[in-house]
């Protein structure tokens, strides 16, 4: 079975779980010679990590990732490379009292019923704990798409019902900046204060809130994705659907599309601005067009629910089908789309990387 693997010729395959000794992944069809910065990894994995600010989990997790094999002198081999990251604190104790009982909205009651067992600490292999896996091998394909061009950047458009104004159409590397000047890993400064106010109010009610994570794909060439099964937005689709608590995904005009005329909403071409090739006048398609990528920015959302986990007591049943109370303990995010804002740039850096790598197979 291929639950725990994902792409095709850049395939990851990761493991472990939330209170287990260690997280890890490993990394085929990794192209040999690739600058493999241990440093840019380890900081995409600290925009994940836990324990960063009063508006995420408290758990102190270091997150440090350590290179096992695949790698030599600072270069990718081709051969399977493999990251290793220890959990380092892990409180078991805080989940004893919901092994004989389901939590709402949780992995618990499907687990259970899949497999026959479960593991109870902190949701074991369902744990958001395992995207940290999918970082440290997005952040080896980002460094892969750095040498082709390709820039990947995601941050969070709303909060609840605060919703930050469109991006301007800018260097990315100024919205970057600022995203990473605020606790909420918004680029907007004015709707990032809003935002970390009412996070920081829903927490200390004891509750949690649901946001959306933007995301640009730019400088991709035209002609990545498959035309049927594989269209490039599946494929992201899929990627960003598979991250925990997410709920929805749309790309380019998205829903509002459905909304539209035709005459509104079609893409006229033109000859590129830049003097060669061919662009389009507006960009409701998102930059993919018949599921292959058209060399316009693709543009994205993901739509994630609140934390299942609250402070409050909740009613529920036991493992034999009895009623039974219970209240979250332990530590939890109030709004987990501050990390998540890693973790989608990482799947869509995995699905370009292996798109790319895809499309070179037709190329003579």
């Amino acid at each position: 079975m291929a639950g725990n693997t994902f792409g095709q010729l850049f395939r990851i395959s990761t493991f472990g779980e939330s209170h287990g000794k260690a997280i890890g992944v490993i990394i085929d069809g990794c192209p040999p010679n690739v600058d493999i910065d241990l440093e840019f990894i380890q900081a995409e994995l600290d925009k994940r990590r836990p324990g960063q600010s009063k508006i995420t989990t408290q758990r102190k997790e270091s997150d440090t990732a350590s290179i096992l094999s695949g790698v030599f002198e600072g270069k990718s081999t081709g051969t399977s490379l493999a990251l290793l990251i220890p959990n380092e604190d892990q409180r078991s104790k805080d989940y004893d009292h919901n092994k004989d009982i389901f939590r709402p909205s949780h992995a618990d009651y499907t687990y259970q019923e899949k497999y026959g067992i479960r593991d109870y600490r902190g949701g074991g292999r369902s744990s958001a704990r395992e995207t940290a896996a999918r970082v440290a091998a997005g952040a080896v394909a980002k460094l892969f798409l750095k040498q082709k061009g390709i820039e990947i950047f995601a941050h969070v458009s709303s909060a609840g019902r605060v919703d930050a104004p469109n991006l301007p159409s800018e260097d990315l590397s100024k919205l970057l900046e600022i995203r990473e000047s605020n606790i909420v890993r918004c680029a907007d400064p004015a709707t990032a204060n809003e935002m970390i106010e009412l996070i920081d109010g829903v927490r200390k009610d004891g509750d949690t809130i649901g946001g959306k994570v933007s995301c640009i794909i730019r400088n991709c060439p035209v002609g990545l994705g498959e035309p049927v099964f594989d269209k490039l937005h599946a494929d992201l689709g899929k990627a960003m659907l598979s991250i925990n608590a997410v709920h929805g995904f749309e790309y380019g005009s998205g829903f509002s599309g459905s909304e539209m005329r035709g005459s509104e909403h079609n893409d006229i071409f033109r000859p590129s601005e830049a003097g060669a090739g061919i662009s389009t006048s507006t960009n409701f398609s998102g930059g993919i067009q018949g599921g292959i990528s058209n060399g316009m920015d693709i543009t994205f959302r993901v739509a994630f629910k609140p934390v299942a986990t609250i402070m409050h007591n909740q009613q529920t049943v036991d493992k034999d089908g009895n009623a039974a109370e219970i209240k979250g303990k332990g530590r939890h995010d109030p709004c987990v789309v501050p990390r998540a804002v890693a973790i989608v740039e990482a799947m869509a850096a995995l699905v370009i990387t292996d798109h790319y790598l895809r499309q070179a197979a037709y190329q003579r």
